[in-house]
C-alpha cells in the first residue's frame, strides 16, 4: 500500500486513538459557535442566512484535507463578510436580485484563483509584510462600517444601506431612529447583554448558540411577532447543490476579490499561528494558499461565502481540546444536519438577535488598545492605522485596503533601499568596508555614495591607500549592481584609494567575471577570498598604483 502524500491531510499524520474523543468534542463546541456566526455574517452582506450555513460545509471540508494547522476552523470572518458586501454593491450587484447568488459565486471563485495564482508564483512572504499597523486600520474601519450598519435591524426599521460604507450608514440609522420597535430595541439589548456575559463568565459556553436558541424560542411561543420585531427570510430545508458561477460582473468584481483575497490569507495565516501550539509544525506559508484557495475554488460552486481562518470560532475549536482537523469535519456534518433538518425552525430566528451577534463580533475589531499601543510605541505606525482608519470609514473598505497594501510596499521599499554599510578592521592604511544587506537595482547607488562618504570620514583622520569591501552578503548579483561596483571603483580611484573585493560568493563571481571589470580586477590581483587576505596583502599591485 503507497503512503498517503506529505500534503493531503497533513495534520492527520501519526493519528492516535485517544484523540477521537477530543476531536470529536470540539467539532460540536466549535460547530456551536460557527454555524450561527457565520449565518448571521451572511446577513452582512444582505444575503440569505442560508449562504454562511453553507460556507460551513465544504471550504471547512478542502481546509480540513490540505491545511495545516490542527485546530483553525475555516469558514468566514466579519472582515471577509464586509468586504464581500462592499464589492457587490461596489459593482452594482443588487443583494435581493436572482444573480445575487451566482456573482457571489463568481467572486468567491475569483477570490481562489488569485490565491492559487499568489501559490504558484510563491508570494506568499509578500503579502505576510503588511504590517500590523495597516491591519489594525483596517480591521476598525470593517468594525465601525459593520457595527453601524447593523443598527437599523436591532432597531426594528427598514434601512438598505448594508455595504455602502459608514457615512452612508451611520446617516440613514439616525433618519430612522424615531420609528424604532421598542420589542425590537429590547431583544437587541437582552441579546448584546448575554453575549457579553457569556463571553466573560463563562467563555466556554456557546454564547452565540444560546441567543439563537432563545430567540428562536422567544419567536415561537412569546407572539414576539405580534409585537413587530421581523424575522430573517425562510431558510430552504436541504444542502446546496453545485452550480455555475455568472460571468456578467466578472469585470466590476475584480478589484474587490482581489482585496478579499490578500485580507483571507492574512486572517487564515495569523490566525494558524496564534493558535499554534509549541511543538507543533511551523506554519507554511504556501500551503496555507493552497489551502485557503482550493477552500474558496470549491466553495465557490456550492453559493459560499469567500473563506478565511476566523479566530473565535477556532480558538474555541482548540479550547475544546482539538488534536487535528478531524475537529472542523466534525463541524462541518453538523452544519450539514442543521440544513438538512432544521430549516424550519432556524426561519422562526428574528433579525435582531443576528445583528447582536453581528454587532458584539465586530466591535472586537475596534482594536483600541493595538491603537495606544501603536501611539506609545512607534507614531509613524499609529498615524498608518489612523490614515487606513480614516479611508475605510470615509472613501470605502476597498480602497482602504489598497491604501493599506500600497503604503506597506512604500515602507518596506523604503527599508530595503537604506544603504547599509559600515566600518570594520584598519591595518595602516588598508580601510574594511562590510556590505551589511544585499545589493539590487533600487539600494546600490545609495550603497556606492555610503562607501565614498565611510572612505571620505575614514581619510580625514588618516591616508588610505586601499578599501577591502566585504561582499560575503552578496549570493546574486545583477548587471546593474556590477556596473555600479564598477563606477564605485573609478571614484576611489580618483581619490587615489584602490578598491579590493573580498569574501564574493562564487555564484556571484562567476556571473561577476563575465565582465571586463571583475576580470580586470582578478588580474590585477584585487579579489580576495577573505576578508583577512584582503587586509594583508602588502605588495601594491599595478591596479593600485594609479
Amino acid at each position: 500500500m503507497s503512503a498517503r502524500p506529505g500534503w493531503f491531510l497533513p495534520t492527520l499524520s501519526g493519528y492516535r486513538r485517544n484523540w477521537l474523543g477530543p476531536d470529536i468534542l470540539a467539532g460540536v463546541s466549535a460547530g456551536a459557535v460557527v454555524v450561527p456566526q457565520a449565518m448571521a455574517y451572511a446577513t452582512i452582506a444582505d444575503l440569505p442566512v442560508q449562504i454562511g450555513l453553507y460556507t460551513c460545509m465544504v471550504p471547512m471540508l478542502v481546509y480540513a484535507l490540505l491545511g495545516g494547522s490542527r485546530a483553525m476552523s475555516v469558514s468566514t470572518t466579519s472582515t471577509i463578510a464586509t468586504l464581500t458586501a462592499t464589492t457587490l454593491v461596489t459593482a452594482g450587484v443588487a443583494a435581493n436580485s436572482d444573480d445575487a447568488t451566482r456573482d457571489l459565486m463568481t467572486l468567491t471563485l475569483l477570490v481562489g484563483l488569485m490565491l492559487l495564482l499568489a501559490r504558484l508564483l510563491k508570494l506568499g512572504s509578500l503579502v505576510e509584510n503588511i504590517n500590523k499597523a495597516t491591519i489594525i486600520g483596517i480591521q476598525v474601519g470593517v468594525g465601525a462600517t459593520v457595527a453601524v450598519g447593523q443598527l437599523p435591524k436591532m432597531l426594528g426599521v427598514d434601512s438598505n444601506f448594508s455595504g455602502h460604507g459608514f457615512v452612508r450608514s451611520l446617516a440613514a440609522t439616525i433618519e430612522v431612529v424615531p420609528r424604532a420597535n421598542l420589542a425590537t430595541v429590547l431583544l437587541s439589548v437582552s441579546s448584546i447583554a448575554v453575549l457579553l456575559l457569556v463571553k466573560r463568565f463563562a467563555p466556554r459556553v456557546p454564547g452565540p448558540l444560546i441567543v439563537v436558541v432563545g430567540g428562536i424560542l422567544l419567536a415561537a411561543f412569546s407572539g414576539l411577532t405580534d409585537a413587530g420585531v421581523a424575522l430573517i427570510a425562510p431558510v430552504p430545508q436541504g444542502i446546496p447543490l453545485p452550480g455555475l458561477p455568472s460571468f456578467a460582473d466578472v469585470g466590476s468584481l475584480v478589484p474587490g476579490a482581489l482585496a478579499i483575497a490578500v485580507m483571507a490569507f492574512l486572517e487564515s495565516t495569523s490566525v494558524a499561528r496564534g493558535i499554534r501550539r509549541t511543538g507543533e509544525k511551523q506554519i507554511d506559508s504556501d500551503q496555507e494558499l493552497l489551502a485557503t484557495s482550493a477552500a474558496n475554488l470549491a466553495g465557490s460552486f456550492f453559493q459560499t461565502l469567500p473563506a478565511a481562518g476566523g479566530f473565535s470560532q477556532s480558538a474555541v475549536n482548540q479550547g475544546a481540546g482539538a488534536r487535528t482537523q478531524l475537529s472542523t469535519l466534525v463541524t462541518a456534518g453538523l452544519a450539514v444536519l442543521v440544513a438538512l433538518f432544521l430549516g424550519g425552525v432556524l426561519s422562526l430566528l428574528p433579525q435582531a438577535t443576528l445583528a447582536a451577534m453581528v454587532f458584539v463580533a465586530v466591535a472586537g475589531l475596534i482594536d483600541v488598545r493595538g491603537l495606544a499601543r501603536l501611539a506609545r510605541i512607534s507614531p509613524v505606525e499609529f498615524w498608518i492605522a489612523i490614515a487606513t482608519t480614516i479611508v475605510g470609514l470615509t472613501v470605502g473598505l476597498l480602497p482602504a485596503v489598497a491604501v493599506g497594501v500600497v503604503t506597506t510596499l512604500v515602507t518596506v521599499l523604503r527599508e530595503l533601499n537604506k544603504p547599509r554599510v559600515s566600518a570594520g578592521e584598519r591595518r595602516g592604511e588598508v580601510l574594511t568596508v562590510k556590505l551589511e544587506a544585499p545589493l539590487y537595482t533600487a539600494n546600490v547607488l545609495g550603497t556606492e555614495l555610503a562607501v565614498l562618504a565611510l572612505v571620505e570620514t575614514a581619510r580625514a583622520a588618516q591616508p588610505v591607500r586601499a578599501v577591502v569591501l566585504d561582499m560575503s552578503v552578496i549570493q546574486a548579483t545583477s548587471v546593474t549592481v556590477l556596473d555600479t561596483l564598477a563606477d564605485l571603483d573609478r571614484e576611489l580611484g580618483q581619490l587615489g584609494v584602490s578598491l579590493r573585493i573580498a569574501a564574493l560568493p562564487e555564484a556571484s563571481a562567476a556571473l561577476a567575471r563575465k565582465t571586463s571589470w571583475f576580470r580586470g580586477l582578478e588580474e590585477g590581483g584585487r579579489v580576495f577570498p577573505t576578508v583577512g587576505e584582503g587586509l594583508e596583502a602588502r605588495a601594491v599591485t599595478e591596479g593600485e598604483t594609479g
